[in-house]
């Protein structure tokens, strides 16, 4: 199991925190999303096939793009 944290600067409301969460539960191998509106974290706990890399492409396509 791996957990991963990201900062996502585009949170900016309780909506985006939904759409997060909701978009990556979905994602095959994801075992844990929790995001912050004050912190503007989100950590992720996943197994394969999920990746890193998957996670950031998904968060890229529902326009909430991780810093690098």
């Amino acid at each position: 199991m791996n957990t991963i944290t990201l900062h996502i600067p585009g949170i900016s409301c309780h909506h985006c925190i939904h759409t997060i969460n909701t978009e990556l539960a979905d994602m095959e191998g994801v075992k844990s999303v929790e995001a912050s509106l004050d912190s503007k974290l989100v950590t992720v706990t996943f197994e394969p096939p999920a990746s890193e890399d998957r996670i950031r492409d998904l968060l890229v396509e529902i326009n909430y793009p991780a810093e690098a």
